[in-house]
């Protein structure tokens, strides 16, 4: 799998409405795609792509179950700045539920963390998002563990701690990823 997801960062990077992809491995043999589009047509042509056409193919040989699509928002996001950088080899992914009529609140708590994620000199990119099941979260990638953990000890993880009780209406899901191969447009 991991070659495989590999091998498709050639044909996302002819995508040009593909703004971000990240192949990502959450642990033993479970593997996932973070992408992010310029808008909703580049989403759906990347998804009649050849990466999704290869992985219809080959995914009777190389999924356990059939993959999961979950369409989202990008509330806010921090992209790299053009120049040469570290490739990223470590992300999270936190994933939360509102809790009943606080959504607007967590939404804006989402956009107001984008401006102290600008300031993190390690955190490539990160993405506040909505999912289309109703679920909140956060995706970001890091070059190496240090970045990750400065990130989880930095001003947002410890915001959210503080108004979890008023704005969260489930534990947050934390997963730690290995990022196996990415596409950043700066």
């Amino acid at each position: 799998m991991e070659a495989f997801l590999r091998a498709a960062l050639p044909l996302v990077q002819r995508e040009a409405g593909t703004t971000a992809w990240f192949a990502v491995r959450f642990g033993r043999g479970e593997y996932g795609i973070f992408d992010v589009f310029q808008d909703d047509a580049a989403r759906d042509a990347h998804l009649a792509g050849p990466v999704a056409q290869a992985l219809e193919q080959r995914g009777g040989e190389l999924l356990a179950n059939a993959p999961r699509i979950r369409k989202l928002v990008v509330l806010a996001n921090k992209l790299p700045t053009a120049g040469t950088r570290e490739p990223d080899t470590k992300g999270l992914l936190l994933t939360f539920r509102a809790k009943s009529g606080h959504e607007p609140e967590v939404e804006q708590f989402l956009r107001d963390a984008q401006p102290v994620v600008m300031d993190e000199p390690r955190t490539t990119a990160w993405f506040a998002i909505h999912t289309d099941e109703g679920e909140y979260g956060i995706f970001d990638v890091f070059p190496d563990n240090g970045g990750r953990f400065a990130h989880l000890a930095g001003g947002v993880p410890r915001e959210l701690a503080k108004h979890a009780l008023t704005l969260l209406g489930s534990m947050p899901d934390l997963e730690m990823l290995n990022v196996e191969a990415e596409k950043l447009v700066a």
